[in-house]
């Protein structure tokens, strides 16, 4: 008779980070909200490893429609259900509209993004504006006399 065959023993891989029972897998849930499309994207605490990037854009069909409450709750779902897949139970907010040059309110699809997160099942921690505001900056478009409408 021939040798022996091992029998092999498939080991299980998972990506959810090793956390005792009944304590909370924290990430960072950057939503940008512009007027043109809204943006949820979870990384770690230190936001350096993206676990998952998903746009209003990437959702519907028409442009229009980027920017609107009901892309950015799709966007957000999406973006909760890979999460929980990976292990990740809570989320620390940072909100974020255009700023700059540009208008500091953030887009229409900024609540409905964070009400979703929050109905999906993630925890959620801090909520934290880091819309980029000058002190001092270069000349806005616009005349002298503003944008006449």
């Amino acid at each position: 008779m021939g040798p022996k065959k091992e029998k092999k023993v498939e080991e299980v891989v998972s990506l959810a980070p090793k956390v005792a029972d009944g304590e909370e897998y924290f990430a960072v849930a950057h939503i940008f909200a512009s007027f043109n499309d809204t943006f949820v994207h979870i990384t770690d605490l230190s936001g350096r490893e993206t676990f998952c990037r998903v746009t209003g854009g990437m959702k519907v069909k028409a442009d229009r429609d980027e920017a609107s409450p009901y892309a950015a709750m799709l966007a957000a779902n999406d973006a909760a259900d890979r999460a929980k897949n990976l292990g990740i139970t809570a989320v620390h907010i940072k909100l974020r509209a255009t700023g700059g040059q540009r208008t500091k309110t953030p887009g229409p699809g900024a609540q409905s993004a964070l009400r979703a997160l929050a109905r999906a099942g993630l925890k959620i921690g801090r909520i934290e504006d880091v819309t980029p505001i000058p002190t001092d900056s270069t000349r806005r478009k616009g005349s002298r006399r503003g944008r006449r409408l």
